[in-house]
């Protein structure tokens, strides 16, 4: 008894600790599609569908597609691929419209609707199943009919980023233009105000040369002007005594 219970404990112990480390990374598998399709009225669109398995592609893989019109909450299944056969719903407007393009052994899961109508908008979900790999998500497609294909909104966006940038560059390189000129001109007015300052340098150093060579000048006049002073006064004095000798 003791030794039962001892190894159904030792089995709960282990189940346990499976459990907890949760299922094992070989059995998942991950689905790819487009978030967004655009079609026209009357013309076909591709819903692409994708997979990757850790597993070898199963004889009992199968593909689904469910269909949910928009502004409607039910989904109803458009498409089954089991067995190596594909199997398109008698129910719904997809009947006759529905091409099966995919190839499982490739991981290729798609269909083509032909003949859009309004009616088409709506998502469109693509589920695999690749035995043991059953674990997953589904991926959903969203499809968008128009009279004409608009412009999609990446365009748009990329419009729309595109001339933002093109009006910064044109601001930056009309700064760049106005700074360039403004540098340029106070330039310009420098070399200007250093020749007008060199040229009153030169006519200040011209003046001063002139004072210097006037100024001997000057003093040479002092000089001579006192000088012939106390000869003229000498003579004037010495008149009287000529005169006496005169008349003796």
């Amino acid at each position: 008894m003791s030794q039962g219970a001892g190894g159904s404990g030792s089995l709960l112990l282990l189940a346990g600790l499976l459990s907890a480390l949760g299922p094992s990374p070989t059995s998942s598998i991950h689905v790819y599609t487009q978030r967004e399709v655009y079609g026209t009225v009357g013309s076909h669109v591709t819903l692409s569908c994708s997979f990757w398995s850790s597993e070898w592609i199963s004889e009992d893989i199968s593909i689904t597609w469910h269909f949910q019109a928009e502004g409607s909450r039910d989904s109803t299944s458009i498409f089954h691929y089991a067995k190596g056969q594909p199997y398109i719903d008698d129910v719904g407007s997809f009947k006759e419209r529905m091409e099966w393009v995919g190839n499982p052994h490739r991981k290729d899961g798609s269909i083509v609707i032909h003949n859009l109508d309004y009616t088409d908008n709506g998502t469109f979900t693509c589920d695999v199943k690749n035995p043991p790999d059953i674990v997953g998500k589904s991926s959903q497609v969203t499809l968008y009919v128009f009279e004409k294909v608009p412009t999609r909104y990446g365009v748009v966006l990329g419009s729309i980023i595109g001339g933002a940038l093109l009006l910064v560059a044109v601001v930056v390189a009309l700064v760049y233009l106005i700074r360039y000129c403004w540098l340029r001109r106070q330039a310009a007015l420098q070399r200007r105000l250093s020749a007008m300052e060199k040229g009153k340098l030169q006519r200040s150093a011209k003046d001063a040369s002139k004072r210097s060579r006037q100024a001997p000048v000057l003093y040479a006049m002092l000089d001579h002007s006192r000088g012939t002073k106390p000869v003229s006064e000498k003579k004037a004095k010495g008149a009287p005594g000529d005169s006496r000798k005169d008349k003796k």
